[in-house]
């Protein structure tokens, strides 16, 4: 049986990609929240600095998954192969997204609009309710008590529990 309740329809990045054209959005029917002169040259900074980092987090994972030889479709969990803690997962168990959440970030500090900051946390919402619990469900039914373990050892976003460690788990056959 194809566990149907553990599929999801729509990948993250397509999320993120709405987020973003939201964000425009608000900054261009909104200007009145856009925030000019600001902290200039800083908000700049900052903001390259989070897209170029969140970035690097997506290129980083999908390389640690790609090395393990897993898949990286998000829109059916149950054809995991491997449960993977190390890299970045080490330190969050959604690396991708965590990074695609740094690249929104960066965008709405570009832009300024101070409503357009309201979109990053929106998408946490939503990818945690149509992508990251489906994820973790389908994970728990195909990797059990090390997904249990790993679950315990990091946190869904970011940071290491107090219990550390880390390794690839293959899924029985």
């Amino acid at each position: 049986m194809r566990f149907s309740l553990f599929r999801t329809r729509v990948p993250p990045p397509i999320y993120a990609a709405v987020a973003g054209v939201l964000i425009y959005g608000l900054h261009r029917f909104l200007p009145q929240a856009t925030v000019v002169g600001g902290l200039g040259w800083m908000n700049g900074i900052a903001a390259i600095s989070m897209g170029i980092l969140g970035v690097a987090l997506v290129a980083w994972a999908a390389r640690v998954f790609g090395h393990v030889h897993t898949t990286i479709d998000p829109r059916d969990p149950y054809r995991a192969s491997q449960l993977v803690t190390v890299g970045p997962y080490a330190f969050t168990r959604n690396p991708m997204y965590l990074g695609l959440l740094l690249l929104l970030t960066g965008w709405a500090i570009w832009l300024g609009n101070l409503v357009g900051l309201l979109v990053p946390p929106l998408f946490v919402v939503v990818v945690t309710f149509l992508q990251i619990l489906p994820e973790e469900r389908a994970l728990a039914t195909l990797f059990g008590g090390p997904y249990g373990d790993y679950r315990h050892r990091v946190h869904r976003w970011f940071g290491r529990s107090r219990y550390g460690g880390a390794t690839v788990c293959a899924r029985d056959e």
